[in-house]
């Protein structure tokens, strides 16, 4: 299953409502700054492979959650 197309900033958009987490927490959680979290969600970059793992690491769902390959 695929998530229609959407984008990063709109798969973590979800991910963070879905989660009740604030950008600061999601931030702390995955060892970044919040003003980093701010620019994936506002769509003005995306994480390196380095930090998209990173971040599956730290919640333990598949990168391919992330990139929208799968729900």
């Amino acid at each position: 299953m695929t998530k229609k197309n959407l984008e990063f900033k709109e798969i973590l958009t979800n991910f963070l409502k879905e989660n009740e987490l604030s950008q600061t927490k999601f931030a702390r959680m995955v060892g970044v700054k919040q003003s980093q979290v701010s620019e994936w969600l506002s769509g003005k970059a995306k994480p390196s492979y380095d930090l998209l793992k990173q971040i599956s690491l730290a919640f333990g769902i598949s990168a391919d959650y992330f990139l929208g390959i799968i729900d």
